[in-house]
């Protein structure tokens, strides 16, 4: 749950004067929405992790909703605080989030997609994500690493509580993880702007 204090900085920082009202409906609404996502703690899917955090975002995103900020303003907030959250915030940060790209050909490496592999393709539960990598070099501009998302999670999450509009600000985070890691991100579509799935390709900068 340290992820909180990203939101609560930035929050503060746009919203001085609203703050304490933000932080209480934010959390109220967390404490109904994350009932949703309580399997996640215990799925063996590793994307599932990611869905408490996602929870919290829907959380801020309702409240702001209902504090009357227009789909752009809530947009902006979103990725301020994503931003915030996982940019590095030392050196040795900043050189762990590019060192999966270089460690890619190495058998480590092929031993642990193998075995992510077995995790991500089979839903650990129906609310979860499924997905499947792809690692031939011809498909993945010579990386030997993609990922095609075929139901995705964070959707299931947005459309149970009416807010799928805003899914797609989520997306956009991707191209900001992908940078820190010295890789540009490539994607055709994403299932939140209504394609069949969401490819993620990348080459190294």
């Amino acid at each position: 749950m340290k992820y909180r204090r990203h939101f609560r900085k930035i929050l503060t920082r746009k919203y001085p004067e609203l703050y304490d009202s933000i932080l209480r409906d934010t959390e109220y609404r967390y404490a109904q929405i994350s009932r949703d996502t309580i399997f996640s703690k215990n799925s063996t899917n590793p994307l599932d992790k990611r869905l408490d955090l996602m929870a919290y975002f829907l959380a801020t995103i309702l409240t702001l909703q209902e504090k009357r900020l227009d789909f752009q303003g809530i947009q902006s907030v979103c990725m301020e605080i994503a931003l915030e959250y996982v940019r590095p915030k030392n050196r040795l940060q900043k050189w762990l989030k590019k060192l999966p790209p270089k460690l890619i050909d190495t058998s480590l490496a092929r031993l642990f997609l193998k075995r992510m592999q077995k995790n991500i393709g089979r839903k650990w539960h129906e609310d979860g994500f499924r997905a499947e990598l792809v690692t031939d070099k011809k498909e993945t501009y010579g990386l030997g690493y993609g990922i095609d998302i075929l139901e995705c999670g964070i959707c299931k999450l947005f459309s149970k509580h009416k807010a799928q509009e805003y899914t797609p600000i989520l997306c956009k985070v991707d191209k900001i993880t992908s940078n820190l890691a010295g890789l540009e991100l490539i994607r055709k579509g994403t299932i939140a702007n209504g394609a069949d799935k969401c490819d993620f390709r990348f080459k190294k900068k």
